[in-house]
């Protein structure tokens, strides 16, 4: 496994981030904790989850299941950089309450504590607030930030799905109260969604930000769903689907596999292998539902994708280009 530094802090974290978000609904507590026994064997100690994964009525699951993992020892806490997030409401369906959700300090208050006692652990690494919030001021989310920074309940801040211009003044706000700061960008990222390039992962690098791609592979379009489909597997689901329903969009992902098939490559590993060669980029987020899934991920870190393919790439799937020659001169 490589490892690199996470933005501008000093931790060092593996290149390969574990998502967790099928643990719970697709992937029962035993499997998933094979597969983190697995990723950890591999070198990957950088996992990430959410307060709100587990869904439903099952909010808080997942971060039940990292828990009962780390409660087996084997130094499986001290060996893991652990990420979780806040902003998602975690009343029960039905039973919105207020203050149960976004950035309010109240809720950060809340919510930390909360995931702590499902993960069964003293402290986070990294606290990323999963969305912008319209309605609280950045200066209070630093405050409530600090506190817990001071309080030892988590080390680090980090952000998901924020536009550039919420990167700058969280961290211009930071700067100005004499705190850290954000110190990553969780944004949607990978070759079919290439827009976070034109303004978040500039800002993100301007900031000292590690940018940590989530859906590496857009949801299953960039695994080989057509060549699947062909060979009887598993057909695509959701927004892959959807997405395989326009004429153009199914001709580019058919052009990508038949080129990696040229090139004797598995789809799913040069998806991941191209984001590790992206500036900026710390790792994609991986959420595998079996361990087979996971080996192919671990396989894309030692997949160097020549010139020629990487150029390819570029051809089939354009990026934005830069701000503002994208959308101006």
């Amino acid at each position: 496994m490589e490892y690199t530094q996470l933005g501008r802090t000093g931790l060092k974290v593996s290149r390969l981030v574990l998502g967790t978000m099928n643990f719970g609904p697709l992937t029962n507590e035993a499997d998933s904790h094979t597969i983190m026994d697995a990723a950890l064997d591999a070198g990957i100690n950088f996992f990430d989850t959410a307060n709100v994964y587990g869904w439903g009525e099952n909010k808080g699951r997942t971060e039940e299941i990292l828990g009962t993992w780390f409660a087996k020892g084997g130094d499986r806490r001290d060996k893991v950089v652990l990420a979780t997030k806040v902003y998602g409401n975690m009343a029960g369906d039905g039973d919105v309450w207020p203050n149960h959700d976004k950035l309010s300090a109240l809720n950060i208050r809340r919510a930390v504590d909360a995931s702590l006692k499902r993960l069964q652990t003293d402290h986070i690494d990294l606290y990323q607030f999963h969305h912008i919030d319209r309605s609280t001021p950045v200066e209070e989310i630093w405050q409530a930030i600090d506190t817990l920074i001071q309080q030892g309940k988590i080390l680090y801040a980090g952000s998901s799905n924020f536009p550039g211009w919420k990167i700058a003044q969280t961290n211009e706000t930071a700067r100005r109260l004499g705190s850290y700061g954000l110190v990553s960008e969780q944004c949607l990222y990978n070759l079919v969604e290439r827009r976070a390039e034109m303004e978040v992962i500039p800002a993100a690098q301007e900031y000292g930000l590690g940018v940590i791609p989530w859906s590496p592979l857009g949801g299953g379009l960039l695994g080989g769903v057509i060549k699947k489909e062909v060979q009887g597997g598993r057909r695509a689901a959701g927004r892959a689907a959807d997405a395989l329903a326009d004429t153009a969009t199914r001709a580019r992902i058919q052009s990508y596999e038949d080129l990696l098939d040229k090139h004797g490559i598995d789809p799913g590993e040069a998806a991941l292998a191209w984001l590790l060669t992206r500036p900026g980029v710390t790792g994609p987020i991986v959420g595998p539902r079996t361990l087979e899934q996971l080996e192919s991920a671990v396989r894309a870190v030692d997949l160097t994708l020549s010139e020629e393919v990487l150029s390819a790439l570029d051809e089939i799937f354009p990026g934005p280009g830069p701000s503002p020659e994208a959308f101006a001169w």
